[in-house]
């Protein structure tokens, strides 16, 4: 049937009757956006004079906020909005017209009420999700923030001093950055410095675990999800985390762990600044700073074929290498106080001390979990034990016991002198034992026990020769 509406399939009655259920004032447009009819109401409302018809005249020239160009694009109704027209406002709703092929050929609006008053509790709720949401973003901006900076890393080492002079200085470029080291030496706490000291510290910093996602979901969670890439994905798929770390910082732990087809998507992601999300054809940019850590030995996997040569060249731009806890023996004691204050906090109790029985104890074990391990066994003593002061007998039965050596390999001591008060001697006596617990461990084969200690042959020998070492 012909109308004044064209080719759009309905009745005059029908919107007739659909105006009357709607409200005061209704306007309609073609495809194009051209004003196709407005009711004698909306007419008065907008201040048109009488005599003046406003037909096929732009929608947005009449009224220069209407969304109703939006529907007609998107074809998706917009059920209610407030709409500002001069000094007024108005409460309208929007509905694509399409013809009877389903084709969107226009679109149609209502004054559900000419003043915002009768939807002041709608308004007020809205107010109040609106500050919840706000919160809620302030809260996921603060925990994607980098928690840890350079100051943060507890240490008396010289080998530590080094690292975060490594760290201050690779956090002054943008490239790549490959942290190596035994599980539970601080990796993620580099990260976090690294992010802390550079110029990208003002934008988010997201860490991602590779091993603690299943490889099927690892595409997605790196590159996010196309609205409609697969059934069941919603039209609000959560963005991927290169777009959440978008100008900061994208912490890739155990990266050794990443299947070789996703690192070739990654590596071009490196190369070109730029990745598709699943089920997506557009390209989008990404600005963002790679820092990857991993525990594994990388270059037997290239050698190997389980890890991609140029992803590692391309990962490996400026490496740092964190020492394990048993080669920098000499932080323990610095690290149990650091540990003894932040369980106090945490449980609301009072501070715990070590005896220097406990504190030659502990530097006496190998701590193959390294800082991790060493925090979980003060947290274990203070759990088990209740005294005050702890001893060597609050860490026996937490340690195994075949990992911490006899009180035969105790800290060298040249007789009549008091290594309490001789801190030379104090670091001569730790490198004795570390040296004796290196060629222990590597049944007395000097050049893995070398490697070991991260020191030359020519260097150990010298040193056996020291402290008469056989």
């Amino acid at each position: 049937m012909k109308n004044d509406f064209g080719d759009i399939p309905f009745s005059p009655q029908m919107l007739q009757s659909l105006l009357r259920e709607m409200g005061d004032g209704a306007i309609a447009i073609d495809a194009l956006g051209h004003i196709i009819w407005i009711n004698n109401n909306y007419h008065k409302m907008l201040g048109i004079p009488k005599g003046i018809d406003p037909r096929g005249r732009d929608i947005e020239e009449l009224i220069p906020e209407s969304r109703l160009k939006e529907v007609v694009r998107t074809g998706n109704s917009i059920l209610i909005d407030i709409m500002n027209f001069d000094d007024q406002q108005f409460v309208v709703s929007r509905f694509p017209l399409k013809d009877s092929a389903g084709v969107v050929a226009g679109a149609i609006g209502f004054v559900l009420f000419d003043k915002v008053g009768p939807l002041a509790p709608l308004m007020k709720k809205f107010e109040i999700l609106g500050k919840r949401l706000s919160l809620a973003e302030q809260k996921l901006a603060q925990a994607r923030q980098a928690k840890y900076s350079v100051a943060s890393i507890i240490n008396r080492s010289p080998k530590i001093d080094k690292v975060k002079e490594q760290t201050r200085a690779v956090a002054q470029h943008d490239s790549p950055v490959l942290l190596r080291g035994e599980t539970g030496t601080g990796k993620e706490l580099f990260a976090h410095a690294i992010h802390n000291a550079s110029a990208r510290r003002s934008g988010p910093f997201v860490a991602l675990n590779v091993a603690a996602i299943p490889e099927a979901l690892l595409e997605a969670e790196f590159f996010g999800v196309a609205p409609g890439a697969y059934t069941g994905a919603s039209d609000r798929q959560p963005e991927g985390k290169l777009a959440l770390a978008r100008h900061g910082t994208l912490f890739l732990d155990e990266v050794g762990d990443m299947p070789l087809a996703l690192q070739a998507k990654l590596l071009r992601v490196l190369e070109e600044k730029e990745f598709e999300p699943v089920g997506s054809n557009i390209i989008q940019p990404v600005d963002v700073r790679i820092v990857a850590a991993t525990s594994l030995d990388l270059e037997s996997m290239v050698k190997k074929g389980t890890f991609r040569r140029d992803f590692y060249y391309r990962l490996n731009v400026l490496k740092i290498d964190i020492p394990p806890l048993r080669q920098r023996i000499e932080d323990v004691p610095v690290l149990c106080d650091y540990f003894l204050e932040e369980f106090a906090q945490r449980a609301s109790e009072p501070l715990r001390l070590m005896a220097d029985s406990g504190v030659q104890h502990l530097m006496r074990y190998d701590w193959p979990g390294n800082v991790r391990e060493l925090r979980n066994a003060i947290e274990r003593a203070c759990v088990l034990s209740k005294a005050q002061v702890l001893g060597a007998d609050a860490f026996e039965e937490i340690l195994p016991a075949d990992d911490v050596s006899s009180p035969s390999k105790a800290p060298y001591q040249e007789p009549g002198m008091d290594a309490a008060d001789n801190l030379p001697l104090q670091i001569a006596q730790l490198e004795r034992r570390a040296i004796g617990d290196a060629l222990r461990i590597c049944a007395g084969h000097k050049g893995k026990a070398a490697k070991r200690l991260g020191i030359s042959r020519s260097q150990l020998y010298d040193k056996l020769k020291l402290y008469d070492l056989s």
